[in-house]
């Protein structure tokens, strides 16, 4: 893509971001946050999950013998 229309695509989303009314904005900047991943799944993607699961399930296990 050259210089030239990378500056108007950017001109045109922002002309776009601007027409829209305030309350448009706030709501869709809502649902970005919301849907927006945690940062530990952003960076490392489903290790930390599984090393949750997988730590939680240990923890059970040692639950259940010492009972």
């Amino acid at each position: 893509m050259k210089t030239n229309d990378y500056v108007k695509y950017m001109t045109e989303q922002f002309m776009n971001y601007i027409d829209q009314p305030k309350e448009k904005r706030e709501i869709i900047k809502h649902e970005k946050e919301e849907t927006k991943e945690s940062f530990s799944t952003n960076m490392f993607g489903m290790l930390p999950l599984s090393i949750a699961l997988y730590m939680k399930k240990i923890q059970s296990r040692k639950n259940k013998k010492s009972m």
